[in-house]
């Protein structure tokens, strides 16, 4: 390499070799990466294109193309992830939270527009993407949370600190630690739906780097939701509404699981997928 580099040379160079090797968004990663490296954002990129980047910048730069190159996702990279228009702080201990899980969040949202005092849960938080928003967006709300893996716990409480909102956590299977609670008016759930024919399938990204215990489920990928129908009926108050994320496959199977519930739809995401399963209980 020449011995002194610009910040837009770097820019440049990065952008064609990610996507000479097929990366889908080469000229953002390059950005997203070269400004975490610089401890800027990205508009500083293009205020200060000019600008030199030292040797040990670049050796650091060097090092995060690597990792991005061999498969690593992005935002385990960089260690944030963006949801709801909030920056989340992630680690390999959490999945990364994924845009089409917003509709689940704004579901919730239209559904306690108006609304004073709610009691809202959510099951499997990982890293509180879902929690911290809906305590973000809903301030009068009592936001509790569950999740089985106590690292997993670490990183969702330190997403709520970082977003400022109050929300009680537990550690244990499903709602089980709630068993004892007062009712909720909301519960949502974001649960591994992926059986293991599917989990072969998947990105390398994803199967090698995600955590499996947050992706990989039992059966054909609903046995989880099965389980944890019979807690919540015992958990929502009445007229009360669970809201589940499901596969683009699962729409059929999930409603067939929710005899017995009440109305039930199964709400399609952008792209025209089944996405949400919404529930309310008579």
């Amino acid at each position: 390499m020449q011995q002194q580099w610009l910040i837009k040379e770097l820019m440049d160079w990065t952008t064609r070799f990610f996507a000479d090797r097929g990366l889908e968004e080469p000229r953002l990663e390059a950005e997203v990466l070269l400004a975490h490296v610089l401890l800027q954002n990205r508009v500083y990129l293009y205020t200060h294109f000019d600008k030199p980047v030292n040797q040990e910048e670049r050796q650091q730069y060097r090092e995060v193309i690597k990792r991005r190159i061999k498969g690593e996702p992005l935002a385990y990279i960089v260690g944030h992830k963006e949801f709801m228009s909030l920056e989340f702080k992630l680690n390999q201990a959490v999945l990364i939270p994924r845009p089409e899980t917003e509709l689940l969040v704004e579901e919730a949202l239209e559904i306690a527009e108006g609304k004073e005092g709610l009691r809202i849960c959510d099951v499997g938080t990982g890293s509180g993407a879902i929690a911290v928003s809906l305590a973000f967006y809903v301030p009068t709300a009592q936001v509790y949370a569950t999740d089985i893996s106590a690292d997993a716990l670490e990183k969702a409480r330190e997403n709520a600190t970082r977003h400022g909102v109050a929300i009680t956590f537990y550690q244990g299977d499903l709602l089980f630690p709630l068993l004892n609670e007062e009712p909720f008016d909301i519960i949502v759930a974001n649960l591994p739906y992926i059986g293991s024919k599917e989990f072969i399938l998947l990105d390398s990204g994803v199967k090698d780097y995600e955590p499996a215990l947050a992706l990989l489920a039992p059966g054909d990928g609903l046995d989880l939701y099965r389980r944890l129908l019979p807690q919540a009926a015992a958990l929502l108050a009445p007229e009360g509404c669970l809201l589940l994320e499901i596969g683009h496959e699962q729409g059929s199977r999930a409603r067939e699981m929710m005899q017995g519930w009440g109305e039930t739809e199964i709400i399609k995401d952008l792209a025209g997928r089944d996405r949400l399963l919404k529930s309310r209980r008579e």
